[in-house]
């Protein structure tokens, strides 16, 4: 029987700054497995990137199996059960709302990247108008292969995509956001910290349905939990809608500042902090 939904976030909060998982980390969503718990990681990576890099994880050193169910990526834009990864749900942005925000975007000077739906996510085509932007090239750069300058005919011809991603100045971040969100009133607009920097701010366009609450909601319907039986913890802006959302919200003592308030704040990515919100959730909750 079900008797709960945990969800934890992953950069910054499930793999630490090494790109490695701690055992202690690994072990308490297990632990929640053998308890009936329901487990799922909720991350802002596309599948590519995610199972990239779960392919080369490491808990402590050694390889052992990651123990979830199931797997909400691109910020709510799709989710897959685990390990099988089938796609149980996905959302998209039609051709017609590509071309209207990319002409916004334009009007607005900014640098963004238009990826293609999912599963197909890494393929993008993308806007440097400012050509200067540190983060934005080492994104890149770190994506090359994947990339194509947009034009004309290749916004016209592209199709649906998943995202619309904007990377500007981490002191832009909060204006840009802000207008954004102003203009696009009917679409998800979601901020996050970059993780390639940790200073520059990535301004997210996805449908109106995507947010990680939103797939988490899916997927407790889907398993049969109650809101108030989810626990569910993050380190940053993308996660403060599944740390509202949740049963109980727990934040990562690396987290941003100003969400501290609002949330129970444990240790570090680096120092324990999913396991020690696991542990707290157990203590406070009735599953």
């Amino acid at each position: 029987m079900t008797k709960g939904l945990f969800v934890v976030d992953f950069d910054g909060t499930f793999l630490r700054d090494d790109k490695t998982v701690a055992a202690i980390d690994r072990d308490a969503l297990a632990g929640l497995q053998q308890m009936g718990v329901i487990t799922a990681i909720a991350t802002g990576r596309s599948l590519y990137s995610f199972q990239k890099i779960i392919a080369e994880l490491k808990f402590d050193g050694l390889r052992k199996k990651l123990p979830v169910d199931y797997v909400i990526f691109s910020t709510g834009a799709s989710i897959m059960d685990f390990p099988a990864c089938t796609i149980l749900k996905k959302y998209s942005l039609s051709a017609e709302d590509v071309i209207t925000i990319s002409a916004v975007l334009d009007r607005c000077k900014l640098d963004y990247m238009i990826h293609r739906s999912v599963p197909d996510t890494k393929h993008f085509i993308y806007r440097y108008s400012s050509g200067s932007n540190s983060d934005f090239q080492t994104r890149l750069d770190l994506y090359r292969e994947f990339a194509t300058v947009l034009t004309r005919e290749k916004l016209a011809n592209f199709g649906k995509a998943t995202q619309l991603l904007c990377i500007v100045d981490g002191k832009q971040g909060e204006e840009v956001t802000d207008q954004l969100s102003t203009l696009f009133s009917n679409y998800s607009v979601i901020k996050a910290t970059s993780p390639l920097d940790k200073r520059s701010i990535w301004v997210e366009i996805f449908a109106r349905e995507v947010s990680k609450s939103s797939a988490a909601e899916w997927l407790s319907e889907r398993v049969g939990v109650m809101q108030s039986k989810a626990g569910a913890v993050g380190n940053d802006y993308n996660d403060e809608d599944l740390l509202d959302w949740a049963g109980r919200g727990y934040l990562v003592a690396n987290g941003p500042v100003s969400l501290r308030s609002r949330h129970t704040v444990v240790s570090s990515n680096n120092d324990g902090g999913v396991a020690e919100a696991v542990c707290q959730w157990l203590s406070e909750s009735v599953l």
